[in-house]
């Protein structure tokens, strides 16, 4: 699987289907705006230069010009052929991209906002993870959208992956629709782009893309019931922990926080707040206020023989 992380979220840069039709007609938008800003700046500019006061006028009125059909004509005629033509290609790129219906093999995921992270859904393929998504990347010969659902758990949220598709908003029970098709392999960084609360900045988002083969690994490893035995799994069971979280084949069935049952094969912690590794882990489970301040995860007041056992315990669900 490939390791790049296209960490700037260049909407200039374009690797998926819709967002090289949105890249596009932004370009056309721009051209037409710099032809319209040196057209204007050039006769302003000569008329400046060619029209400046000379000594010879100091008692002289210049020459009254007062109308020009011609003038006239082109000033309102250019604007709607200008208009017009936006409109159209506006009117086509949004058509392309909303009313693209999903093909046989089409991905199909569903996408819940909570505040403050992503809760990722693969219902055909009976998966649950969170702000981590997977999809496989198109190629010539292949081509393998991804069809999104995008819901809300709570208030306002706005789905944005800006090298791979426009922004879509998440309305309480008013679920839209959107979809990518990336043709790169990576890993692409988005965020929440609607205000959503104390911790809005923070409800990043990541989205890999690889190949279908390592999508097809990565679904099955999520298919897995997670570890039982373990010895700090009794310490887990016995907090509140089990009352938001969940982990598959274990009484844990909470559905206000994020899954856990393959917790360590994400590449984050908080949704995207901080990596996840071994000492970022034990500082999250000890003082998630500190980590993310407002995040709604609070503090458990673990001792050290507690913080060690259920450390020790999702550290083993990979």
């Amino acid at each position: 699987m490939s390791s790049a992380v296209h960490s700037v979220a260049n909407i200039f840069r374009p690797l998926s289907t819709p967002a090289e039709s949105i890249y596009t007609l932004s370009m056309l938008v721009l051209a037409v705006c710099l032809v319209i800003f040196l057209v204007v700046a050039g006769v302003l500019a000569y008329t400046l230069l060619r029209f400046r006061r000379q000594t010879s006028d100091i008692d002289r009125e210049p020459p009254q010009v007062y109308g020009s059909n011609q003038i006239e004509i082109a000033w309102t005629v250019i604007p709607i052929v200008i208009v017009l033509v936006l409109s159209m290609a506006t009117a086509r790129v949004i058509s392309d991209v909303q009313n693209k219906r999903p093909p046989d093999n089409a991905l199909q995921v569903t996408v819940v906002g909570h505040q403050w992270w992503w809760e990722i859904r693969y219902p055909a393929l009976g998966v649950l993870t969170a702000n981590e998504l997977h999809v496989p990347v198109s190629t010539g010969t292949i081509r393998q959208p991804t069809f999104l659902r995008l819901e809300s758990a709570d208030v306002a949220h706005s789905f944005w992956v800006p090298q791979l598709a426009g922004k879509t908003d998440l309305i309480p029970n008013h679920p839209n629709s959107m979809w990518m098709e990336p043709n790169v392999e990576g890993t692409f960084l988005g965020n929440c782009a609607e205000f959503c609360g104390l911790q809005h900045a923070n409800m990043l988002l990541r989205v890999v893309v690889e190949s279908s083969a390592d999508f097809d690994k990565w679904i099955a490893s999520q298919r897995q019931r997670a570890m039982r035995g373990h010895p700090g799994e009794a310490a887990f069971m016995s907090l509140s922990c089990v009352n938001c979280h969940a982990v598959s084949g274990t009484g844990a069935l909470g559905t206000f926080g994020p899954d856990l049952s393959h917790l360590m094969s994400r590449q984050t912690l908080g949704a995207g707040v901080i990596p996840n590794t071994s000492d970022n882990l034990r500082k999250w489970i000890r003082e998630p206020q500190t980590m993310k301040p407002g995040s709604l995860m609070p503090n458990m007041q673990l001792n050290d023989r507690e913080l060690d056992q259920v450390y020790a315990y999702l550290a083993s669900l990979k």
